[in-house]
């Protein structure tokens, strides 16, 4: 076999890996009740960037200069679609929300459940940039939607509690925080929301 061969061979085969992670990226989010969560940002990115870089490398013409391209970025792009997929197997909630420009939001997110209710883990980052603290926002779960006023825990037992239960809870999270790619303790910058429902108006 020649080294033009081998080289054609394995565009091949990270051409097809790079395909079919590509296409799980949409499908994953089919598996879950509701309405269809439209992959964003960096998972969008991920996803539209294995079907790209995929389709480079099973086209039989695509140039010799081209194919080594794609080659030494589908590393990236695979591990961007990759966590795109994996964060999506196991359940995950929208919450939808408003940002600091006005602009409508949806927050895909880990949730846990406990004998004071229903909370999830953000940086405070994203609490503040979305307004999350005494909101009425809608939360879809199990393919129903419903209102929900999320309450801001910032104190370090609490916030520490929490991840390590949404840890305990997610086969992913285990996994990558074995590797290094998620925290297997919350981070400084993490918050706490307990997911209280609406009162009455």
């Amino acid at each position: 076999m020649t080294t033009s061969d081998s080289t054609s061979k394995l565009q091949t085969i990270v051409g097809s890996a790079l395909l079919a992670v590509g296409v799980a990226v949409f499908f994953v989010r089919m598996l879950h009740e509701g309405a269809y969560a439209v992959p964003r940002g960096g998972n969008l990115i991920g996803g539209l960037g294995a079907l790209l870089l995929g389709g480079l490398l099973v086209w039989p013409a695509v140039p010799r200069a081209l194919g080594w391209v794609a080659l030494a970025a589908s590393p990236v792009v695979l591990f961007m679609a990759l966590y795109a997929v994996m964060s999506e197997l196991e359940e995950v909630v929208s919450l939808y929300a408003i940002d600091s420009a006005g602009r409508p939001a949806e927050l895909r997110l880990w949730i846990i459940d406990e004998d004071d209710g229903e909370w999830v883990g953000v940086s405070r980052e994203k609490a503040i940039e979305h307004s999350l603290d005494g909101a009425r926002l809608e939360l879809l779960r199990s393919g129903e939607t419903r209102c929900v006023t999320p309450v801001l825990f910032e104190d370090r037992p609490t916030v520490r509690r929490i991840h390590a239960s949404k840890v305990e809870k997610y086969a992913v999270a285990q996994g990558a925080a074995a590797i290094g790619l998620y925290p297997s303790e919350a981070r400084d910058e993490a918050v706490a929301l307990r997911l209280d429902p609406c009162l009455e108006e």
